[in-house]
Parts: C-alpha cells; sequence; structure tokens
C-alpha cells in the first residue's frame, strides 16, 4: 500500500520527542572545545583519587576513543566511603536536622543550575545521547527536582498520632518514619544522572546517608556532582560519598556489607536479582527498578498517522537504551499494513549519527559490547522469521564508534525472543492483534511490567490501561515521569517506587511508640 507523510512535519515530530529541543550556544561551545572530566571521587567530605592510585579510561561511544581518567576506587576506598556514611548516620545530627537538610538540597540545586551546560555536554560525551535530547533526562529534569526534595525534607509529617479507637482504649499511639540509615545508591549508564538524583535526593532529604556508585562507563556525571557537593555546599563530610569502582566484584561490596542497610539500584533485572540475593543474606532491604518490555497499544479508532510516527520514532531515542522505551508495536490486524508503512517511513528518517549534531536524535549505543549484543539480537529476530522491514546492521558512513542502524522488524511472534528480551537498542518490533483481550495478553505476556502505552479513545484506552500489569501506563501520550509521581515496575521490573512520598518512604523506616495513657 501507499501512504502519505509530510516527511517535514515527521522530521519535526522526531525533533521533538520526549522534550527535545535545540541546544543552546554554551552547550554547543563545551563539546566544541572538549568536556575535562573530574577525576575525584568525594569520600567523607573530601574529594580524592584512589588510594592505591589506579584510573580507569572514561571512553565516548560515538568515536570510540579514550577521553579521559577517572579513579578506580579500591575496596579499602569503598569500605572508606561506607564506614563514612554510618559513622555520620550514627554519630551526627544529619538524620535530625531538617532544616540543614533543606539547606544542603538547595545549595546543590544552584550549583548544578549554574553547572547545567556542562551536565549536558558530559551527557553526550560519555553517553553519546544526542544533543538534542540531553535537556530532559540527562540535565534539566533531574536537577529541577531539587527543590521539592528541599521541601519534602521540612515539610514531610514524620510523626502522627492515631485517632482514639474503643479497641485501643487506654494507649495512645504515635506512628514515626525515621530515615533507613546508610544507602548504597547503584546507578546505571544509560539515563545516570536522573537515575542517582531519584535516589540521592529523596535518601538525604529523608536524613539517610548515603554511598553513590555509577557505572564505570558513565562515571563523570557523579565526579562532577562530587565536585560541587565539595566546593559549593555544607553537606556534613560523609553524608554523601561518591565511588567510582570499574570492577564489580569492588563494588558488590556495598550490598554485601551489614553496615549498609538499603540498597538501591537500577539496572538490568540479571544484575538486581544477584544484588537482592547478596543483601538478603544479610536481610537487608532492596528497593530495584530493573528492565522492561513495554507495550505500545494501537486501538482501533486511534489516528495512526500522527501517532505511529511517535511511537515508532521514540524508541530511537538515547539509541534505544532505555528500560521504558515501547519496543513492541501492538497493532490490529485490520490496520496493520497502514501501520508497517508509517512506521518504515518514521525508521528511514530518524536522524542519526554525530551526537554533537543539533539535528540528530538517535547516537551510539554505549560501548562495543553493547553494540555486538544488539546485533546479534537483530540477528536472531531474522532467524526467528521475523521480517526485517528496514535497518538491522551496523550504520554506514562510520569508521569509529559504536553505531547501530534504527531497526524495525514486522510480523513478530509475541513468543519469540527479540519479543521477549529486552534489546536495550534502537530496535521495534511489530506485533499485529486480533482483539483488544488479544493485545492485553500480548502485553502483559512477558516477565516484565515496567510500562505500557495505550492510543484510541480515552474510555476505551483506559480500561486496557487498568489492565495491562504494569507500574506505569502512558494514555494518549501522557507523560508518566514527575518528581512527585511514584515509578516503578511489576514482576521481574522491579521492587519499590522512586519519586513521591512513595519513593520518599523507601528510604524509611515506620515505628510504633504506644503509650499508656
Amino acid at each position: 500500500m501507499t501512504t502519505s507523510v509530510d516527511l517535514t512535519e515527521l522530521k519535526r515530530v522526531l525533533r521533538g520527542l520526549w522534550g527535545a529541543q535545540d541546544p543552546d550556544d554554551s552547550t554547543l561551545a563545551i563539546l566544541k572545545r572538549g568536556v575535562r572530566g573530574e577525576e575525584a571521587m568525594l569520600i567523607d567530605g573530601e574529594l580524592v583519587t584512589a588510594s592505591d592510585g589506579s584510573t580507569f579510561d572514561n571512553v565516548n561511544p560515538a568515536t570510540g576513543q579514550v577521553i579521559g581518567t577517572v579513579a578506580d576506587a579500591s575496596a579499602a576506598d569503598v569500605d572508606r566511603a561506607i564506614g563514612a556514611a554510618r559513622r555520620t548516620f550514627d554519630e551526627s545530627n544529619w538524620p535530625y536536622d531538617a532544616e540543614l537538610r533543606r539547606h544542603c538540597l538547595l545549595q546543590l540545586h544552584k550549583a548544578m543550575v549554574e553547572s547545567a551546560d556542562l551536565f549536558r555536554a558530559t551527557a553526550v560525551t560519555e553517553i553519546g545521547v544526542a544533543v538534542r535530547t540531553s535537556n530532559t533526562f540527562h540535565s534539566d529534569w533531574p536537577i529541577s527536582s531539587i527543590p521539592y526534595w528541599a521541601d519534602m525534607a521540612t515539610n514531610f509529617e514524620y510523626e502522627q498520632t492515631m485517632p482514639e479507637r474503643p479497641w485501643a482504649a487506654g494507649t495512645r499511639h504515635l506512628i514515626r518514619h525515621e530515615p533507613i540509615g546508610v544507602v548504597a545508591a547503584i546507578t546505571p549508564w544509560n539515563f545516570p544522572l536522573q537515575t542517582a538524583m531519584t535516589k540521592i535526593l529523596p535518601a538525604l532529604a529523608a536524613g539517610a546517608t548515603v554511598i553513590l556508585k555509577p557505572a564505570f562507563q558513565t562515571p563523570w556525571h557523579a565526579t562532577l556532582l562530587a565536585k560541587l557537593i565539595a566546593e559549593k555546599t555544607d553537606f556534613p563530610a560523609g553524608a554523601i560519598n561518591i565511588v567510582t569502582p570499574s570492577d564489580n566484584a569492588v563494588a558488590e561490596r556495598l550490598a554485601l556489607d551489614p553496615r549498609v542497610d538499603l540498597v538501591h539500584f537500577t539496572g538490568s533485572t540479571a544484575v538486581g536479582k544477584r544484588l537482592m540475593g547478596d543483601a538478603s543474606k544479610r536481610v537487608a532491604r532492596v528497593a530495584l527498578e530493573l528492565g522492561g518490555k513495554s507495550a505500545n497499544i494501537l486501538l482501533e479508532d486511534a489516528d495512526f498517522a500522527r501517532i505511529v510516527p511517535q511511537a515508532a520514532g521514540v524508541v530511537c531515542m538515547n539509541a534505544g537504551q532505555g528500560c521504558v522505551l515501547p519496543t513492541r508495536l501492538l497493532v490490529p490486524r485490520s490496520r496493520y499494513d497502514e501501520a508497517k508503512e508509517l512506521a518504515r517511513i518514521t525508521f528511514e528518517n530518524v536522524p542519526f549519527g554525530d551526537p554533537t549534531d543539533p539535528d540528530v536524535i538517535q547516537g551510539p549505543q554505549i560501548s562495543e559490547l553493547q553494540k555486538d549484543r544488539v546485533l546479534d539480537l537483530i540477528a536472531q529476530g531474522v532467524a526467528d522469521g521475523a521480517t526485517l522491514l528496514t535497518g538491522g546492521g551496523k550504520a554506514d558512513g562510520f569508521d569509529s564508534g559504536f553505531y547501530v542502524q534504527p531497526t524495525l522488524f514486522a510480523d513478530v511472534e509475541p513468543e519469540s525472543t527479540i519479543a521477549q528480551r529486552e534489546i536495550f537498542g534502537p530496535v521495534l518490533a511489530m506485533i499485529p492483534y486480533d482483539t483488544v483481550d488479544h493485545a492485553i495478553h500480548i502485553a502483559n505476556n512477558t516477565s516484565y511490567g515496567l510500562a505500557g502505552y495505550v492510543w484510541g479513545d480515552e474510555d476505551s484506552a483506559v480500561a486496557v490501561a487498568r489492565r495491562i500489569r504494569s507500574g506505569m501506563v502512558a494514555v494518549n501520550g501522557g507523560f508518566f515521569y514527575g518528581h512527585d509521581i511514584p515509578s516503578g515496575g511489576y514482576k521481574e521490573s522491579g521492587l519499590g517506587r522512586e519519586s513521591g512520598v512513595e519513593g520518599f518512604q523507601e528510604f524509611m523506616e515506620t515505628k510504633v511508640i504506644a503509650i499508656a495513657v
């Protein structure tokens, strides 16, 4: 069939997905002269190099070239950070002084606003994220959440008196929420600043102390944060520590150490299970935000010409490296050919390449290893009999860097590998359905349950959303992220919630005080 598409309008839609915008001149100027990342970690209030002098290389995925070095934390460094966090929680007034916590968070907000362009340029350089998308999850959104958490520190009702009840005559009950203690915040490489801030901000606001361990592939956002905290804020020594080990065995000490009260992790389901097992050996709390294989359901009455370009194009954001991205497109069989053509045209017009180019929306994969993994899964899709409509290989015209073409599959079997596995690349699997019940069954028939998307008549779409077994569902383009909105998943997509009051309470214990009257 022939489908008419206004390519100018299509490119405008793609360039504005999820809040993307033209980069400001200051960010482009930093990229032009080159980002010089910080090497030092933050331990017990001091900016320090590794105790044994070790460093590791930071690699730009757009070029495959080393762009600088970072302190490679040893086991001794991690132990020192845990000890500092434990001491500050146990021996200082930090857990009890909400005004101090608010003050320090607002200082951090001011410092990060002043360095927002550097955070954006750092994201482009070490993640390979397109510069026009660096203003969202990689800088402005997490920075703008800080005042919310500063207010939460002083406005949250930490203690409530229960009303009198006939069965509790003679006793007054107080319900107290107290900071959990020492938090190990372990974050991934795909949205490193966003995931770090959704952990450390509520933890610090609640009165916990923190050790942040970023992914070794993207350390510079964390070392920049360390520098700002050390030089621009009054956080007490040990309240927040930032360590950058390259060895996962060293990082794993955070989950095994009995001085750590909560392990808060975002990353792959496989690693999450391992950390959960480590923490279970000492009955420590865990909060996990893990993988996803989100379904995007188009109902019969949806406006396909408007929606399909958005639904398809967004899969290429961050080079497809996002756990909530809608990587399965479920379409009624009666309109399947129409949707395939619209999606094909969209994928063939996705601007990809050099992430410093303001017109690009898809940059490289994070590493050679990740590029090869994505290509292997694409090959598996072909072997399983799915129809490769466009893409499917290494991007032409790039002598260096870790690029994969925007890739579109049709006629994907719901049980096949590419419909069940999280690919973490710019790959969309199109699946036809016969009835709405069939679509809901396909959407729910995975081990994941992180996000979902539905398009169509609002009442019908909301009815479908209520039946999707996921922690977050967007209806007609609604946006389910926000610092005051709890986010998280069902099933193997995780445990607990981030953001909002529910996310704040992840960093607390609940105590009952019963007083005879």
